[in-house]
């Protein structure tokens, strides 16, 4: 009996240990913008991007994830290379502040208690909130505009690779694509009736918004109980 009661013992804290092999760290990259004004390639930093993230890994295949990101947003469309944008020239410069939770899922074992260097594709999804300056632009001067603070809802698109390569710490490069529940980050679509505020672009397609950058994660949480034979 005294064994049985050894064994479990030991056995717990390994449950244990799966629930709670945390990650800690940093995101840093750049950002570009996607809708009705500017460029429209899909990844291209403009500005820096950066802010703090936490994995809670549930086994070695996914985690819980929660970050904070910001950064400005921006475009010209004097950058794009349709002629109907590059001749119009609107502009616009926004700041967004991003609250991020989800599920992230390796496509292979990572198993943060084996310190073999291992690496692995992964991707993320969740929902996103994110706090901007609606634009409101006026007819007679479109690229004069105002601000009010606004919020929105956006759904997080996450392709990445990453890797163990120093003891206690990951490594991983990123791409994500958020698509947004809002149509006016740029100032194209606001919620007026307003006849002296422009409305322009395609009002049927929101806007999106893409961070690419590198994360480094700080790795801690309760080893595995080895027990005497």
């Amino acid at each position: 009996m005294k064994k049985i009661f050894n064994l479990l013992l030991c056995f717990f804290p390994f449950i244990a240990l799966n629930a709670q092999i945390n990650e800690l760290g940093v995101f840093i990259g750049g950002s570009n913008f996607v809708g009705d004004v500017g460029n429209t390639a899909y990844i291209n930093p403009e500005k820096l991007a950066f802010g703090v993230l936490y994995k809670w890994n549930k086994s070695p295949r996914h985690s819980y994830r929660f970050s904070y990101t910001q950064s400005q947003i921006t475009a010209n469309d004097i950058h794009s290379e349709e002629t109907g944008r590059n001749r119009r020239g609107y502009r616009f410069d926004n700041d967004v502040k991003e609250f991020s939770a989800g599920l992230e899922f390796n496509f292979f074992d990572f198993n943060l208690h084996d310190y073999h260097t291992k690496v692995t594709p992964y991707i993320y999804s969740g929902l996103s909130f994110f706090l901007y300056d609606g634009l409101y632009r006026y007819t007679t001067s479109p690229n004069v505009t105002y601000k009010v603070n606004s919020n929105s809802f956006a759904i997080p698109m996450t392709l990445g690779v990453k890797s163990n390569i120093f003891p206690n710490f990951v490594v991983g490069a990123e791409i994500g694509a958020r698509y947004t529940f809002t149509d006016n980050i740029d100032g194209s679509n606001p919620k007026t009736s307003n006849i002296n505020i422009k409305k322009f672009g395609n009002l049927n397609n929101n806007d999106w918004y893409v961070f690419s950058g590198i994360t480094l994660t700080y790795t801690f949480g309760q080893k595995p109980c080895y027990c005497a034979e």
